[in-house]
């Protein structure tokens, strides 16, 4: 049996030792047809030895750098099946590996009958060495459950033969369809993105447990066109439906139209398990986002967006926000959503200019981490273009797998890793902000602001002469500009300095190494940055 339905090309399972997670892997392949993968044996192999030997010998850090390896290597295949380590889901960098095409399925068992598992089992593991170690794997388990929770289906085993688990993990895949995954602490999400799939909002609703009455939060561009469509797939699933449009505009994305809204949710009687559905662009998904988030304290938050730049970008990452007179995004709040609907279909109904500025974020996301989207873009943007349905699905689908890996390493900004999201963004938000945020769209903007860093990085010999014509090559091939005129170089200049990446009035610049290579500097000379940003303002 192989894989010829939507479902995803990888089961990976995890949860802590004796659970069963080999021997239900080793079924599930067999039944599928797939290749099996335990990462444990991976380690044995690179360490030739057991792996109790490697804790002894080496110590943990030695060993979950020997899993990370391992993972990495097997979740580069396809049609698999994994048995991960009981710890690797700890860390955000393996969680990373598990947010395109793959069902996390954690298996889960009592106390007890993990421990007698393990003390029975012939292969002694570090988890059972020592006294009191039913203790250890109960103070193991709690601490690991929040981490075990991100998996988007849990199994229990107490009493149960390993071909009925294998039975119950088998429906799962065959059930799921979602393209990508957000695994966060804050709150884990799928990411469905496909061709029509607006028609299903209702089901997939439903799918992520929710119920009772959803709110649609949309704009009077977007809702004339798919408004009563996504009202009719919800009523369809047994949904209460209603809408609250708001005018279109990135100028009324602020906290005057956020009170509107809340006085609406107020006179529906909006209750906390109730859904928000942000139907629209970047405007819609933050505006929408911030009010799921602060409303009630917080209520289900489900993004639907219909615009490419809220699709790989806006929709995916829990950033929430309303502008302020001074600047971009400036209140706001991180707020993962339950789940994301992109219909990639919808977007042949977008103004061209519109969809053209999308292309910034994917050009971005190509640049900073990915070679292989990077070349697909050049060789296929007459297809990508023109809104082919397999090739941009494709394409998109992979920007947003991009991001999703980027955010489930680092939520929060917290390690560094998500400020490489932040490549072009300094000098294009200041030039959005200086425009009233009127004059260019906020792909033109980062377009201008990608070159400004590569310019950057350039005369500090960081970015290549050849990296940085590459780079305005992709971005004219996609009728993105380069420059912007009649834009006030001044309230550029003033607009960085409340730059959310600047910490002790320095900015943080995101510059590009290499394709897939970003680094962080925040010693940039004042006088390169005002001669580059006079360079890109004519």
């Amino acid at each position: 049996m192989s894989n010829n339905t939507n479902s995803p090309s990888r089961i990976v399972l995890t949860g802590l030792s004796g659970t069963g997670k080999t021997t239900v892997g080793r079924i599930i392949a067999k039944r599928l047809g797939w290749r099996f993968y335990d990462t444990d044996i991976g380690v044995v192999k690179r360490a030739n030895k057991p792996i109790e030997a490697v804790f002894a010998d080496d110590g943990e850090a030695a060993f979950r750098a020997l899993e990370h390896n391992a993972l990495w290597r097997v979740t580069r295949e396809k049609e698999c099946v994994i048995a991960m380590g009981g710890g690797a889901i700890l860390s955000p960098q393996n969680r990373a590996y598990l947010v395109e095409d793959c069902l996390l399925v954690c298996l889960d068992a009592k106390v007890d009958a993990m421990w007698q598992r393990l003390e029975s089992s012939a292969v002694k593991r570090p988890l059972v060495a020592g006294a009191d170690s039913l203790s250890r794997i109960r103070d193991l388990q709690a601490f690991r459950h929040p981490f075990y929770n991100l998996a988007d289906v849990i199994v229990p085993t107490d009493d149960r033969s390993p071909e009925d688990i294998a039975d119950d993990v088998i429906r799962a895949w065959e059930e799921s369809s979602f393209a990508c995954a957000v695994r966060v602490p804050g709150g884990s999400h799928h990411i469905t993105a496909g061709w029509g799939v607006l028609d299903d909002l209702g089901t997939l609703l439903k799918a992520e447990g929710l119920k009772g009455a959803a709110y649609v939060i949309s704009d009077s561009s977007v809702y004339p066109l798919y408004g009563d469509r996504a009202l009719q797939a919800l009523r369809k699933a047994g949904f209460e439906a209603d809408a609250y449009v708001i005018p279109a505009g990135e100028a009324n994305k602020t906290l005057e139209t956020a009170a509107k809204v809340y006085d609406w949710l107020v006179s529906r009687r909006a209750e906390r398990r109730h859904a928000i559905v942000a139907l629209g662009g970047g405007v819609v998904t933050d505006l929408a986002g911030f009010i799921a988030a602060t409303f009630l304290r917080g209520v289900p938050l489900v993004h639907v967006p219909t615009s490419l730049l809220s699709m790989v970008d806006a929709a995916v990452g829990g950033k929430t926000a309303v502008d302020h007179r001074e600047g971009k995004n400036i209140v706001g709040a991180f707020y993962q959503p339950k789940l994301v609907v992109a219909d990639v279909s919808v977007l042949q109904s977008l103004p061209k200019r519109e969809l053209i500025s999308g292309w910034a974020e994917v050009i971005k996301h190509a640049f900073i981490t990915d070679e292989e989207l990077l070349e697909l873009l050049e060789t296929r943007s007459g297809d990508i273009s023109r809104i082919d349905p397999d090739i941009t699905t494709q394409v998109i689908r992979r920007s947003i797998a991009l991001k999703a890996a980027v955010v489930s390493e680092d939520e929060r900004e917290e390690t560094g890793r998500r400020t490489i999201l932040n490549y072009g963004h300094t000098i294009g938000h200041a030039i959005e902000a200086a425009g009233a945020f009127t004059q260019l769209l906020h792909g033109e903007a980062v377009a201008i602001g990608m070159m400004g860093a590569a310019e950057i990085g350039r005369r500090l010999d960081i970015t290549s002469p050849e990296l940085v014509e590459r780079q305005r090559s992709l971005i004219e091939s996609y009728g993105l500009p380069t420059r912007a005129t009649g834009v006030d170089k001044e309230r550029v200049m003033a607009a960085m300095a409340l730059d959310k990446k600047v910490s002790d009035r320095a900015i943080n610049w995101v510059l590009l190494e290499d394709t897939g290579k970003t680094v962080l500097n925040n010693a940039v000379p004042a006088s390169v940055v005002q001669d580059v940003v006079d360079g890109l303002l004519q």
